[in-house]
C-alpha cells in the first residue's frame, strides 16, 4: 500500500494477512491497557468480542511493518453519529509498540488512515480517547477538534 522511508527505517502500510491479525489480536489486551492509561485490563476474549463485529461490519486494519517486524497498528471503519445518524469515518484503535514509539509511526498510520477514509469518501474522521492520552497531541497537531467531552463521577 504505503511505502514509507524514516530516519532509520523504510515502513510498509497495508492491510495484515491472517497471522499477522492474530498477532495484534493477542497484542490487543496491551494496546487497550495503555489507551486508557491503565484504568481497562482485558483478555483476548474480551478483545475479539470487541473487534470481530467492527471487522464483520467492514471495519480493518491498516498495520505498520519494517523487515517483517510489526511496529503498530490502526483500525478504521465506520460510525454513526446518534444524534444526526450520519455516518462518519472513524479510527477506533492506534497503536504502536513501545520500541517503535517516537519514530513517527502514529503520524503515518492515521495520515494513511485518514487518506483512506477520504477515499470511501466520509466527508469527517472522528475518534475517541481517553483524557491525558499522549496521543491527543497528534490527533491536535493532525488537525482533529475535541468535539465532545465523556465526564465520570466515581462513586
Amino acid at each position: 500500500m504505503d511505502l514509507i522511508e524514516g530516519n532509520d527505517f523504510i515502513m510498509d502500510i497495508r492491510r495484515p494477512n491472517d497471522s499477522e491479525l492474530e498477532k495484534i489480536i493477542l497484542l490487543s489486551p496491551q494496546a487497550l491497557f495503555d489507551g486508557t492509561l491503565g484504568e481497562v485490563s482485558s483478555t483476548i476474549d474480551k478483545v475479539r468480542s470487541l473487534i470481530e463485529p467492527l471487522l464483520k461490519k467492514g471495519s480493518y486494519y491498516l498495520i505498520a511493518i519494517e523487515e517483517g517486524k510489526l511496529m503498530g497498528w490502526i483500525l478504521i471503519g465506520a460510525s454513526r453519529d446518534q444524534f444526526t445518524d450520519k455516518t462518519n469515518g472513524f479510527i477506533y484503535e492506534l497503536f504502536v509498540l513501545e520500541e517503535f514509539r517516537g519514530n513517527g509511526v502514529s503520524k503515518q498510520l492515521m495520515k494513511t488512515a485518514i487518506d483512506e477514509l477520504r477515499q470511501h469518501g466520509y466527508s469527517e474522521v472522528r475518534l475517541s480517547a481517553y483524557a491525558g492520552n499522549q496521543a491527543i497531541k497528534l490527533y491536535e497537531k493532525m488537525g482533529f477538534n475535541i468535539r465532545a467531552v465523556s465526564m465520570s463521577l466515581p462513586l
